[in-house]
Parts: structure tokens; C-alpha cells; sequence
């Protein structure tokens, strides 16, 4: 389990397992869903101890604060050693509900919905997660 002093952001990610391949890490960094104090930062980014970073994947959201530099990539286990997961309860709650969301079942040969059926199905939806996140 090697430690270095200067450990690039691309490199760190993938090695606390927050990106399944260091390539994905750099490409995110590049696309601006790896923050610093709400600013993007390059693949090259030194990572400091203390730091805390806003992750994006997809529909989930991370922060995560360093507490230790780990050069290669280790198991889950090991890798939670490495850094702190403070992401806000309330994002939290919100990504899961996500898979909770109401399965709509239209009868098979039914069509396509009408634009009424659409706007109907839309509106259930968003209640259902305006709901979710004012449960607190």
C-alpha cells in the first residue's frame, strides 16, 4: 500500500475506487464533475490532505473529504481509510429515492401515450420527488 507525497486528483479517485478506471477519473475532471471549492480542476490537480472534493456520476452526487494519499489502487475496505464521505444527508436521500420512483404499467398494446398521458405521467413523477425531498 504505497503513499506519496504529490498524488495527481485523476489518479487518487480511481485509487479510493470512486472511478472504476483512471481514464473515467481524468475524463470527469476534464468535464467539470470533479470540484474544488466549486471550481473545476485539471486530471494533473495535487490532491492535499484535508481537502474536500464534489464529485458527480451520472445522477449520483458525492463530497468527500481526503485524509490520506493512496497511490494505488486497493481494496474497498482498505480504500474507505483513505478518505471521508461527507456528503449531505439530503443528496443522499434523494439518490435513493431514485430507485424507489413509481413504475408506471400501461396494458400491453395500449400504444404510445397521448400527450395528455405524457403530461400526466410527468406530473406524477414530479410530485412523487417533490414529495421525497421535503419529507425531512
Amino acid at each position: 500500500m504505497p503513499v506519496k507525497e504529490k498524488l495527481r486528483i485523476d489518479k487518487y479517485l480511481w485509487a479510493i475506487r470512486a472511478f472504476k478506471t483512471r481514464t473515467l477519473a481524468a475524463d470527469a475532471c476534464k468535464a467539470g464533475r470533479v470540484k474544488l471549492e466549486g471550481s473545476n480542476i485539471k486530471p494533473s490537480h495535487e490532491v492535499k490532505i484535508g481537502e474536500v472534493y464534489a464529485l458527480s456520476k451520472g445522477i449520483e452526487r458525492k463530497v468527500v473529504k481526503v485524509t490520506g494519499l493512496l497511490e494505488s489502487r486497493v481494496d474497498a475496505k482498505t480504500a474507505v481509510n483513505f478518505y471521508e464521505d461527507i456528503t449531505p444527508v439530503e443528496q443522499t436521500q434523494v439518490f435513493k429515492s431514485m430507485f424507489q420512483a413509481p413504475v408506471l404499467i400501461r396494458d400491453r398494446g395500449a400504444g404510445r401515450p397521448t400527450k395528455k398521458d405524457r403530461r400526466d405521467i410527468d406530473d406524477l413523477k414530479d410530485d412523487f420527488f417533490t414529495d421525497m425531498q421535503h419529507e425531512d
